[in-house]
């Protein structure tokens, strides 16, 4: 099975567990003392949603 139409149906998941993580990283982050390790699992959250579409840019340019 090719690998971008796999990628194309797992953007929505993705971008979905990502954003969700990014905002509990987010709202964590206001709510605690030592902020670093929340505004880490914002950039982690951010990162997840971003994959898919990264791994298909990579994969277009081959």
């Amino acid at each position: 099975m090719p690998l971008l139409p796999v990628l194309e149906a797992l953007t929505i998941p993705f971008n979905l567990l990502g954003l969700v993580i990014c905002l509990v990283g987010l709202t964590l982050a206001q709510r605690r003392q030592r902020r670093w390790p929340w505004y880490g699992m914002a950039v982690a959250g951010f990162m997840v949603a971003a994959t898919p579409t990264l791994l298909a840019q990579l994969l277009l340019l081959r």
